[in-house]
């Protein structure tokens, strides 16, 4: 079980750290027309850093409820799809500035977290429950996303 643990939390935790590291806030990104439900730029870290502790917790609980190996593998393959396109959307926004791409991205990300909560229900719903914020936290950015493309377009 402390295995389980340890690997949910260190990718959780792997996450974090190339998200942040792939999130410079400079002039590039100050300079850039935000809707006015843009949150402050100090609560993007905080936030990111419960709801991937809550995937976390939700991974554990799902590998611990999946009766077998095959639902185990499919509760890894589950969040490591998300865990791909969650670590593609930050360079695509800031190191390649470009958030055209980083909205048609973000698209699959959400995509993911919907087949990620259906994927978890039938295994353990509390799993599935865990990663509602995850998605709600994505919808929300996806819409910010959306307003600043339409705010500061074109992007080359």
């Amino acid at each position: 079980m402390w295995a389980v643990i340890a690997v949910a939390g260190g990718a959780a935790l792997m996450l974090g750290l190339v998200g942040g590291a792939m999130t410079p806030i400079g002039p590039w990104y100050r300079d850039l027309r935000k809707p006015r439900l843009q949150p402050p730029n100090w609560l993007f870290g905080p936030a990111w850093g419960l709801i991937l502790s809550l995937a976390a917790w939700s991974a554990v609980l799902a590998w611990t409820a999946a009766p077998d190996a095959a639902t185990r593998t499919k509760v890894l393959i589950l969040f490591g799809t998300t865990a791909v396109f969650h670590t593609l959307w930050s360079p695509l926004f800031f190191r390649a500035r470009r958030p055209d791409w980083a909205l048609v991205e973000v698209v699959f990300l959400w995509a993911s977290l919907v087949a990620l909560v259906g994927g978890l229900w039938p295994i353990s719903p509390a799993a599935a429950a865990l990663v509602l914020p995850y998605l709600l936290w994505v919808t929300f950015a996806t819409w910010l996303n959306s307003a600043i493309v339409r705010l500061n377009r074109p992007f080359a």
